[in-house]
């Protein structure tokens, strides 16, 4: 009986060689609209689609796999402010539904184009701190790409 043991490898984030990635920073310029990396040029080339790579440092953001995420924790923020608010409003001061819906309608919609760019890029930022997808340039090249 024969037991063979191979060296693993284990990925750990200090061994990997290459620029520390900070992610509340690396969020915050996301969040901003700016490059992760250096947070001087823009993110994005029109509403929701991002730039080719970053006018300032070069940074490729074509890796990026945001999806749908953006759109759900914009729902989620949206619905924890709008929806205490309205219940709040209804519970004590009992108002027309048409006067309702000509507000919480239009807030609500405000509300989501506003924090969907913002998000986005955080969202993006995040990918990028954390070497996810093709953030990576020392990933292993036994690991295909997704």
């Amino acid at each position: 009986m024969e037991t063979v043991s191979a060296a693993t490898t284990v990925w750990t984030r200090d061994a990997v060689k290459g620029e520390k990635r900070d992610l509340w920073t690396a969020m915050k310029r996301g969040f901003r609209c700016r490059c992760p990396r250096c947070g001087e040029g823009k993110m994005f080339r029109a509403f929701l689609k991002t730039a080719d790579d970053c006018s300032a440092c070069g940074l490729d953001f074509s890796p990026h796999r945001a999806d749908d995420l953006p759109a759900y924790l914009v729902i989620v923020v949206v619905g924890h402010i709008v929806v205490p608010a309205v219940l709040w409003i209804e519970t004590n001061y009992s108002p027309a539904v048409w006067l309702q819906l000509a507000v919480y309608l239009p807030l609500t919609f405000i509300m989501s184009l506003m924090l969907l760019q913002p998000v986005k890029g955080a969202v993006v930022g995040f990918q990028w701190a954390l070497r996810m997808h093709g953030f990576d340039e020392n990933a292993p090249s036994d690991i295909p790409p997704v």
